[in-house]
């Protein structure tokens, strides 16, 4: 634990990682990939909690160009986060890491509700937690849940984790010449829009002094080179 700079932290993951190929439904040998590098990560000695998107199971967007209600939009991602947050669980607990579901909209057949000190109590035995349903309130992201639960936990570090080894200029994919970022403030994402979080939790973790780094999660090695204090992705402080 010694050579660790960071000893609890908030992992991000978009829902399309659970997506495989395709970016929808439940890859179950992704899932077991994203599993494994978790379970690394708490093997030593990291209290690790995590919260996943929906974007592989609904994407709100798609039912407001319908005219659908805003409200009902965001609750229908808010319970497709609870899926793929059973589905990780799942993964992790067949690799025998323990694992808690925490959901914000109380479903206690599936998941506990979220509890501050019951989520801390979880980490403090060592069990991975997955919170899901966002927030619990409509018009606010998982990104924004990410920002806010890790301050409710006391974690020293936020993970955007990616398939992108961290913040660009431009899209990368499409321009060769893009550059990459090293180190950024909240201040220089916000004013250039670049596309780390939402605005909302990138201000929240402004007004909380809490970092986020981006990085490639697929990279064999990289959160925990990361883990380690060592330059990878991209990391976002004042």
């Amino acid at each position: 634990m010694a050579e660790l700079k960071y000893k609890r932290i908030l992992l991000k993951l978009s829902g399309e990682a659970l997506g495989g190929s395709t970016g929808y439904g439940i890859d179950v040998d992704e899932a077991e990939a994203i599993a494994s590098r978790i379970k690394a990560v708490r093997d030593m000695g990291v209290d690790v909690a995590v919260v996943i998107g929906a974007g592989n199971l609904w994407r709100g967007k798609q039912g407001l160009e319908r005219g659908m209600d805003r409200s009902t939009a965001d609750y229908m991602g808010m319970l497709a986060t609870v899926m793929n947050a059973m589905a990780l669980m799942d993964a992790l607990e067949r690799l025998g890491a323990y694992t808690r579901v925490m959901s914000a909209i109380e479903m206690r057949a599936i998941a506990e509700p979220y509890i501050r000190r019951r989520a801390l109590r979880h980490l403090e035995k060592g069990r991975v937690v997955i919170f899901g349903a966002g927030t619990g309130n409509p018009f606010f992201s998982t990104d924004t849940a990410a920002a806010l639960r890790a301050s409710e936990i006391d974690a020293e570090l936020v993970i955007k984790a990616t398939k992108v080894d961290g913040v660009y200029d431009a899209d990368p994919k499409k321009n060769p010449d893009a550059k990459k970022f090293d180190r950024l403030s909240y201040i220089d994402v916000l004013n250039r829009r670049l596309e780390v979080m939402d605005s909302t939790a990138i201000t929240h973790c402004m007004e909380n002094k809490m970092p986020i780094m981006v990085l490639n999660l697929w990279d064999s090695s990289a959160l925990i080179s990361a883990l380690k204090g060592e330059q990878v992705g991209t990391l976002v402080t004042e």
